[in-house]
């Protein structure tokens, strides 16, 4: 099961903005990675409302424990331009959702600490399956954009998840399990891990070495300044405030290591003996990998 309980939440997935559909998916069969067919969303703004096109589509890498989006502008819609507002920007992971099992105690809690929540929103796509074409469904719960700096950050509860994790889109050429955490950059470390836990109802602390993190019940945000960010994975932010990368589980670090570099990819050694690779400019963002 991939839902938390009710009563917490986890990282369900980061969502990368790109914005070209073929170079991206290019991109991530090349990094090792199966992704999923591109399927179209569409969405209920209100409940009374019928189904629209939201004016995005997406590939997603899904993993035994949490999945990868990478969401693509197709239309001229008020979400379509918003991501392209934040591909202005930089091209890479632009939203952090959290998994929930009650998305009206997290509306409410949102209520309660000031973040002024957006009615929850019904979201569906078209999957294929084994047994033919099926919906996906899900709730998502929102704050208006620009509340959250660092970009979309959300609440979705599944209620399809058997045909959004299908054993067919679960194994990798680069050996990537599961979902570890997510690495976000800003200017005040601390004023974002304090606002995250008030959002997520996740409680802050500092990690082994000294950085601000919340760890959900499955999977954790750390909240770096651009000096420890390149401590940790590496990496130098483009901007601030950016998601500026994930942190993968592998089956066989060895064997993820080697598949990269021989498919040309510069792999740089982390602490912790963990790896990492700055992404194809059409996927954008780090790829951090850990042995499982």
């Amino acid at each position: 099961m991939q839902s938390p309980q009710p009563g917490s939440v986890n990282i369900d997935h980061p969502a990368h903005f790109v914005p070209e559909r073929e170079a991206c998916h290019e991109a991530l069969v090349r990094m090792g990675f199966a992704p999923t067919p591109f399927s179209l969303q569409q969405h209920r703004a209100h409940p009374q409302e019928p189904l629209a096109p939201v004016g995005t589509g997406n590939h997603c890498v899904m993993l035994e424990r949490g999945y990868l989006e990478f969401l693509v502008p197709v239309a001229h819609t008020p979400v379509a331009q918003q991501l392209r507002l934040a591909i202005g920007r930089y091209t890479g992971a632009h939203s952090i959702v959290f998994g929930t099992s009650d998305p009206a105690a997290d509306h409410e809690r949102l209520r309660r600490e000031g973040f002024d929540p957006l009615a929850p929103i019904d979201l569906q796509r078209p999957i294929g399956t084994p047994q033919g074409e099926r919906t996906a469904r899900f709730t998502v719960v929102r704050v208006a954009p620009g509340t959250m700096p660092e970009g979309r950050i959300q609440f979705c509860q599944h209620h399809t998840e058997e045909w959004v994790w299908q054993p067919r889109w679960l194994r990798h050429e680069n050996r990537a399990l599961a979902l570890a955490g997510v690495h976000v950059c800003v200017d005040d470390p601390e004023e974002a891990g304090a606002r995250y836990a008030r959002f997520s109802g996740v409680r802050l602390r500092r990690n082994a070495a000294g950085v601000r993190q919340i760890d959900t019940a499955r999977g954790w945000i750390r909240f770096h300044d651009p000096a420890s960010l390149h401590d940790d994975i590496g990496a130098h932010s483009q901007v601030q405030p950016m998601i500026a990368g994930c942190e993968l589980l592998s089956g066989d670090l060895q064997a993820t290591r080697e598949l990269l570099e021989t498919r040309g990819f510069h792999v740089r050694p982390l602490p912790a003996g963990r790896i990492a690779l700055t992404a194809p400019s059409a996927v954008g963002g780090t790829f951090v990998f850990a042995s499982a």
